[in-house]
């Protein structure tokens, strides 16, 4: 269980870094900002695209699918 938990941490990470990275604009679609924002949307879009749907961006344009899947991951590892 020791695994499922440090794995689950590591997605959590990559959350984060998505998260503090979508912050930046990349300069240039071959600078390596630009190549880490391709890398960690491709991990992260398969949990967030379903919580899109279900929680709506602010009217400030604000999404809060990534805190929701922290949250909720946060909860399945505490449980494990």
């Amino acid at each position: 269980m020791r695994i499922i938990q440090d794995l689950i941490t590591l997605y959590i990470l990559v959350f984060v870094a998505a998260a503090v990275l979508s912050w930046f604009p990349p300069h240039a679609s071959n600078d390596g900002l630009a190549t880490a924002q391709r890398v960690l949307a491709k991990l992260t879009e398969p949990v967030l695209r379903p919580l899109r749907q279900i929680v709506p961006r602010t009217r400030s344009g604000i999404d809060f699918s990534p805190l929701v899947a922290v949250v909720i991951l946060s909860i399945i590892r505490a449980y494990i």
